[in-house]
């Protein structure tokens, strides 16, 4: 299987948890069946839409976000997937970098998908981001980036900052609160 077509796949597994997402994965699945460029080839935004992997760390009803300073939001983890790369191995590269952990799947593709026009000081391009969740343990300490954030947190969901987090995060959570 070719790498598009496995990207392909990892989209075309995700259950769409209502209208919005099913017209996302549907738009991302022609995207990628389209054979145009599918990750970024420079900063911020060549070409302007592009694919990128979230991971939420998850303990409990405990969430870890980063206080992203491009972005000024809270975020969860995450990474533009680079060229040749599966996004799964985005997601543990990406893990290990950020904070120094191995990534542990709770399931074995993503979850959700959100297509988000970006904001902050990289705005005008559009993120295709697969959102996949991990295991982490919160007591654990972590080494995180303070080149790409303020700091980090771990949230109990209902508190996390929804004033001042990604838009789609508090959909993500109902997903996956979902029965």
């Amino acid at each position: 299987m070719t790498l598009r077509a496995a990207i392909h796949a990892e989209i075309a597994g995700i259950a769409p948890f209502d209208a919005q997402e099913t017209a996302v994965r549907d738009a991302a699945l022609a995207w990628v069946a389209s054979g145009v460029e599918l990750c970024r080839l420079a900063r911020p935004a060549t070409p302007p839409r592009h694919l990128v992997c979230y991971f939420l760390a998850t303990d409990g009803d405990h969430v870890l976000l980063v206080d992203h300073i491009l972005a000024g939001l809270w975020l969860p983890t995450g990474g533009h997937v680079e060229p040749g790369e599966h996004p799964r191995d985005t997601v543990a590269r990406e893990a290990m970098e950020e904070l120094g952990v191995a990534a542990r799947f709770v399931r074995p593709g993503p979850l959700f998908i959100t297509a988000t026009e970006t904001v902050g000081a990289t705005a005008g391009h559009v993120d295709v981001s697969l959102w996949y969740e991990l295991s982490v343990d919160r007591r654990r300490a972590l080494a995180f980036d303070r080149g790409e954030f303020r700091a980090i947190r771990w949230f109990r969901e209902d508190a996390v900052p929804f004033d001042r987090a990604d838009p789609e995060l508090g959909r993500f959570l109902a997903k996956r609160r979902a029965p």
